[in-house]
């Protein structure tokens, strides 16, 4: 059975960073942005659109009428991307960062990490790491991290039953806080790889 990696982070925690250099690491495949390239393909739709309904749980539309329903184009790539991470997961070894993996893969028992950090600490790692246009005042930028967050937790109960970010859902729970995320990255391999089972 291939073993996978799955990476659940909070926004700023550095959660992508690790998925990327642990696949580095082990030689495993990496799958992040390649996701949403997969379901504008498959789905004809923007990129930027895709991106947005990934970091967003579904909206009702309301209508003149009193009625609400569910975006079909929103739910659409849900689906897409649920499909489209069981095939990649299917084709051998790999890390997985965002994009509700976790639950998705659930059944293909993967290690499942969940990377997090102190408020302060993503502050920074977003200032250091985002792109200039995004370098906002403190004020904004806290709202916009506690913004996607939030959007992470609504997709995560729509697609599972248990609740984002609470260790008891993952395998292991990383604070980054206070830590060098390479200087890391050789520990977390032998740990992932523990738990895989020598073969």
């Amino acid at each position: 059975m291939n073993k996978i990696i799955t990476i659940s982070r909070e926004f700023g925690s550095g959660g992508r960073e690790i998925g990327k250099r642990l696949a580095d690491e082990l030689g495993f495949a990496y799958y992040d942005q390649e996701i949403i390239k997969e379901i504008c393909k498959e789905t004809g739709m923007h990129e930027g659109y895709v991106e947005g309904v990934a970091e967003k749980a579904i909206s009702l539309i309301s209508t003149q009428f009193g009625h609400t329903f569910y975006n079909q184009q929103q739910i659409d790539v849900l689906v897409s991307q649920q499909k489209i991470i069981q095939e990649l997961a299917s084709k051998g070894n790999c890390v997985v960062v965002g994009h509700g993996c976790a639950e998705i893969l659930a059944e293909r028992n993967p290690f499942s990490i969940f990377v997090y950090a102190d408020m302060e600490a993503k502050i920074k790692r977003c200032r250091a790491k985002g792109p200039e246009e995004e370098k906002h005042p403190e004020k904004e930028l806290v709202r916009k991290i506690k913004d996607v967050d939030k959007n992470r937790k609504k997709i995560h109960e729509m697609i599972a039953p248990t609740r984002w970010g609470e260790k008891e859902n993952y395998d292991l729970c990383v604070n980054t806080t206070n830590v060098e995320i390479k200087k890391v990255i050789p520990g977390l391999a032998m740990y992932a790889m523990e738990y895989f089972g020598k073969e």
